[in-house]
């Protein structure tokens, strides 16, 4: 995991900041109304802020020093008109940018699970699971909060600081240079917290995916943690992976928090600078006491627009990565495709028939080593088909490239004589059912979880498979039947139950190839001959790979492949193989004569 997470730290980095906006900004769709209206909320508020300063100067110039009650009355009754409708706006700028803000990372993670929706085995293998995790959670939301704050404050920070500024200058040009100084000192002090600040928030988001890898691990492979009493061991992995997001948080906090006392030294020193020199001007008769109060109301407007755009910018900088790694998610495309116009993809498979022509599989691109090597293989429509062969030798690997999980890096690969590349990839995985080493249930009903294979099945299609599957054995000995509950990831049902379940929904399909990898493993010789002669009489033209470990799984198939290396050793049937294959008469030899010891010849 961790070499996949630097190849993506380095994948992420080499993508353009124009390009990463581009592709966020392209979510904002249907929200773009509430991303206008918020800046023009923003700066209107600021407008009304900045025109109560000079209001309250002619209180006092025109209304309290010269007696005039009159003025006193109407202006105050404009501030309050100015008051209210800047307090208008900065509830309607609150509110659209939220929904502005909202509605962006809405977008963002439908946007992002419907590609990795459309991925390939193979681009999936370059994320870890922490890390789309990390990607839909954490960063989705980083790149929220900085939407938010950037419709809001980036334009209200910026205006109000220029305004502020003008209107100090046209006040007393003099005492102005105070602000100024003041700006230029800040800035240069924040922008090397900024820089410094930066880089810690980089690698925090590494520190994200550790903590969501170590989690994901432990919760499910719970039973395995349990069974070997490693709890401890696992609580320390957790908090090594916490204790290091915690020391980078720290780093980056620390430098953070002098931000605040350096603000407020240089507000307070400003204002005792403006107090000073305002009341000389006063005394000179260079300066009027309104105008004084004018200059300490702007003072504070100038150094707390500077303190939001440094916050800006800490945000900004957290969330430049965040985009960088959702763009990632968004722009990865598919290596497996639907044929290019003007070709039309094939719809339907004219027959079970399969064949590999001089195939070479790797799971690199380009391929270092291949994992098949040469595989020329000829499968007739509705032959039943054993793989065997031990652990590494690509079972999984050459079946998975049938219904085009992967891509072939050399050769090719034919179902019902046609390139399975020339078919829409939809519609050649409707033609191909597999059942997987893991059986993956989901929450819901048994009945829900076989119209997996088809939502369009009806209650007797359902009956009728697990009758094949022999799964009718136990969901008739249940409370509700084939309405019963079951538990994310079939928690709630036996390994040998679960696997039945799986076998039922491949077999709703009616597909044309069906593959069984290794998944009879959990049930017991018995069972497992029930289901391959319910097979037979069922579906006889149906094409039907079995890879298994057993050779009482395979022994009645009308061919045995053995695999040794990602090549084909020996291929024949049972009585066959037992002559001519060595490998294969070692297994049948170490499990009839109850070693047990089913991969031992292939190591």
């Amino acid at each position: 995991m961790e070499d996949t997470e630097k190849n993506q730290k380095k994948s992420y980095e080499s993508l353009g900041l124009d390009e990463c906006l581009k592709t966020v900004g392209s979510e904002i769709k249907q929200f773009a109304l509430p991303s206008i209206l918020t800046p023009l909320c923003m700066i209107l508020e600021v407008v009304m802020e900045m025109m109560i300063p000079l209001l309250m100067a002619r209180i006092i110039d025109d209304g309290v020093n010269a007696g005039n009650m009159k003025v006193i009355l109407s202006t105050g009754g404009i501030m309050l008109v100015i008051a209210v409708a800047g307090l208008m706006s900065g509830i309607g700028g609150g509110v659209f940018a939220a929904k502005a803000s909202a509605g962006l990372s809405m977008n963002l993670r439908a946007k992002m699970f419907r590609s990795i929706q459309t991925y390939s085995f193979s681009n999936i293998d370059k994320f870890s699971t922490s890390g789309l995790i990390t990607r839909l959670t954490t960063d989705i939301t980083n790149i929220q909060n900085a939407y938010q704050m950037l419709l809001r404050m980036a334009m209200r920070a910026p205006m109000s600081l220029v305004i502020a500024m003008t209107m100090a200058i046209l006040i007393s040009p003099r005492l102005s240079l105070v602000y100024l100084i003041a700006v230029i000192f800040l800035a240069i002090f924040l922008s090397q917290i900024i820089k410094r600040v930066s880089v810690y928030f980089r690698q925090v988001f590494e520190k994200y995916d550790d903590l969501n890898a170590s989690v994901q691990e432990n919760v499910s492979a719970i039973r395995v943690v349990k069974a070997y009493v490693r709890e401890e061991h696992e609580k320390d992995k957790f908090n090594k992976a916490v204790e290091n997001l915690y020391r980078m948080f720290v780093k980056a906090e620390s430098l953070m928090v002098t931000n605040m006392p350096v603000m407020q030294a240089t507000v307070y020193t400003s204002i005792i600078l403006i107090s000073w020199l305002g009341a000389n001007a006063i005394i000179q008769h260079e300066l009027t006491t309104g105008e004084l109060m004018s200059l300490l109301a702007y003072c504070m407007n100038i150094l707390m627009s500077l303190m939001m755009l440094s916050m800006i910018f800490v945000m900004l900088t957290m969330s430049i990565a965040s985009v960088q790694r959702v763009t990632e998610v968004i722009r990865e495309e598919s290596d497996i495709k639907n044929p290019e116009p003007p070709a039309v993809p094939v719809l339907t498979a004219p027959d079970g028939s399969v064949d590999f022509l001089h195939v070479n599989f790797g799971y690199n691109r380009p391929a270092e080593e291949f994992v098949l090597k040469d595989i020329d293989l000829h499968i007739r429509s509705g032959e039943m088909i054993g793989i065997i062969g031990g652990t590494g030798s690509a079972k999984s690997s050459l079946v998975n490239l049938i219904p085009r999980l992967y891509d072939v890096s050399e050769g090719s690969v034919m179902v019902g004589g046609i390139d399975v590349r020339d078919y829409d990839v939809a519609a050649l995985r409707d033609q191909v059912s597999m059942v997987l080493q893991q059986n993956n249930l989901f929450s819901g009903s048994i009945i829900d979880n076989l119209r997996w294979g088809d939502e369009n099945a009806t209650p007797e299609d359902c009956i009728r498979v697990c009758r094949m599957a022999c799964a009718d054995e136990f969901i008739e000995k249940m409370k509700d039947g084939y309405e019963s509950h079951i538990e994310q990831g079939g928690a709630n049902l036996s390994g040998g139950q679960r696997q039945r379940l799986c076998i039922a929904r491949a077999l709703i399909k009616k597909p044309k190839i069906i593959i069984f990898d290794d998944s009879t493993s959990a049930v017991d010789t018995a069972t497992d001959a029930k289901i391959r002669k319910a097979m037979n009489e069922e579906i006889p033209d149906t094409t039907i790979f079995i890879i298994a470990q057993r050779i009482s799984s395979v022994m009645n198939a009308d061919r045995i492949i053995v695999m040794d290396d990602g090549r084909i050793s020996a291929i024949g049937t049972h009585d066959e193989l037992l002559i001519s294959s060595e490998i294969y008469r070692d297994v049948y030899e170490s499990q009839t004569g109850g070693s047990g010891d089913f991969d031992s010849p292939f190591d």
